[in-house]
């Protein structure tokens, strides 16, 4: 499965993580990954360690979950992108719009 969730109650945290490529090919499956859990205050972390590649929807993909959390008054955090990944990121300018961890 190349998307995988990890919820903890006690944190208060989903955990989604992308394995190998990160395309529209996951969009259902991505939407899926988060539209299930709509509690408030839940801090979104989308762990891209395992990502190897990822295109322009996989951004567009991050900007709905952004989306998806702040209307639950939510944060997303994108965690551990390699350097390609990273360098896209940078390109697209997402550190202005979410906290990215490496």
């Amino acid at each position: 499965m190349a998307v995988s969730t990890n919820f903890s109650e006690e944190n208060k945290q989903m955990i989604i993580m992308i394995e190998d490529r990160f395309d529209f090919s996951l969009h259902q499956q991505f939407r899926d990954s988060y539209s299930q859990c709509v509690d408030k205050n839940l801090n979104y972390i989308l762990d891209l360690s395992r990502t190897k590649y990822m295109d322009s929807s996989a951004l567009g993909m991050i900007l709905l979950l952004k989306d998806f959390a702040e209307m639950n008054a939510s944060k997303l955090v994108i965690r551990k992108p390699n350097e390609t990944v990273n360098k896209i990121l940078e390109i697209a300018q997402f550190h202005r719009l979410m906290t990215i961890e490496h």
